[in-house]
């Protein structure tokens, strides 16, 4: 049992949010001590050349990434990045700063290995994430940077808030996703329409060259998401990441409620599923058009293989730390270069897609 098995009893005993905040600044204290920092490099990053890609003019030395919603803020970059992973993806972030919903709002499905979130987008805003990404610049690994709106804009003001998000972070991203999926703002969904993706699509081409990607929910009715999928491919899009947290509150046994009612969105391994089945309809639709980066129940290389087949490039990780902890990213990528070998696979690219079945 590793040393993160042995404590997590005892994180698991605090309010889920406040352990993620002691988390955080235990992770900030290597970035003092440079010999520390390169030590754990050193023993987390897997460098094989076999798991590296070229994807969208980037390069990606291993496919698995962190998923957005940990480091909100870009505070991590230089700690997560040695951890292991081949690339993050940062935020949400918003362009003014907001609290987030009342708390608590975040709760732990031990048994399902799951978290249920409202945490409604709780940043510093886009001036105050570019001041750490100033901190922290240059990148050893691609960076994402996801981003949503500010709960009190209006609706129909929603494009102008995205933009000035977008040209506020522009110079600092490596990639950008609109998050139109959050179920912790209200009427956020409702952006996931065809109209709305087409014009967030042209606004932001007019203001970056860099890839973009539409983070969408695994709630969408089949024909909605394929509708909306097919605009931002005509609108430009790069890529898709899917998917954001699902409201379908059945797939744990006890959601938490609010006022009786449940709210927020379930991550982790209860999501694994529906999170799959959305890959399957896209890459059976879309592979080949569209980057696909499949996030949602991943917590073991075998997982990762199966997404990668279903037409994934990338693949995204979050709730799985929490209950496995940071070795998880290193022993994933060693068993990912141990099945490639087996397989008798030069690069991890050859397997994506292998295992669409196309509708006849």
């Amino acid at each position: 049992m590793n040393l993160y098995k042995q404590i997590a009893p005892l994180l698991y005993k605090m309010d889920a949010e406040s352990a993620h905040e002691i988390a955080v600044k235990m992770m900030k204290i290597p970035q003092n001590f440079p010999l520390i920092e390169s030590s754990i490099a050193k023993n987390h990053c897997v460098i094989n050349e076999t798991l590296s890609q070229n994807i969208n003019g980037l390069r990606f030395y291993n496919p698995l990434g962190l998923a957005s919603g940990f480091d909100k803020n870009a505070e991590l970059v230089r700690p997560l990045s040695a951890m292991g992973f081949g690339f993050l993806e940062l935020g949400s972030v918003t362009q003014m700063a907001q609290a987030g919903n009342p708390k608590p709002r975040i709760f732990r499905h031990i048994k399902e290995n799951s978290l249920q979130n409202a945490m409604g987008f709780n940043n510093i805003g886009a001036r105050g994430m570019l001041a750490n990404l100033k901190n922290c610049y240059p990148f050893v690994v691609p960076l994402g940077i996801n981003i949503g709106k500010n709960k009190l804009v209006a609706q129909v003001d929603s494009l102008t808030n995205y933009e000035l998000s977008l040209q506020t972070l522009e110079g600092f991203g490596d990639y950008f996703v609109f998050n139109l999926s959050s179920p912790n703002t209200p009427n956020l969904r409702d952006l996931q329409n065809v109209e709305f993706v087409s014009e967030l699509l042209k606004m932001a081409k007019n203001n970056t060259q860099k890839p973009l990607f539409i983070k969408i929910s695994p709630d969408m009715e089949v024909d909605s998401m394929l509708a909306v999928v097919e605009s931002a491919i005509n609108s430009g899009a790069s890529g898709i990441v899917a998917t954001n947290t699902t409201i379908d509150y059945g797939v744990v046994a006890t959601p938490n409620v609010r006022d009786g009612v449940p709210f927020g969105g379930i991550s982790g391994a209860a999501l694994r599923e529906k999170s799959r089945e959305v890959l399957r309809i896209l890459g059976q639709h879309f592979f080949g058009k569209i980057t696909l980066i499949s996030v949602g129940g991943i917590s073991s290389s075998d997982d990762v293989w199966e997404r990668l087949k279903l037409g994934a490039s990338l693949v995204q990780l979050f709730t799985a730390l929490i209950y496995e902890g940071p070795s998880l990213i290193k022993k994933i990528n060693k068993e990912l270069a141990i099945k490639c070998k087996k397989e008798g696979v030069k690069n991890i690219s050859e397997i994506v897609g292998s295992g669409i079945v196309k509708n006849l």
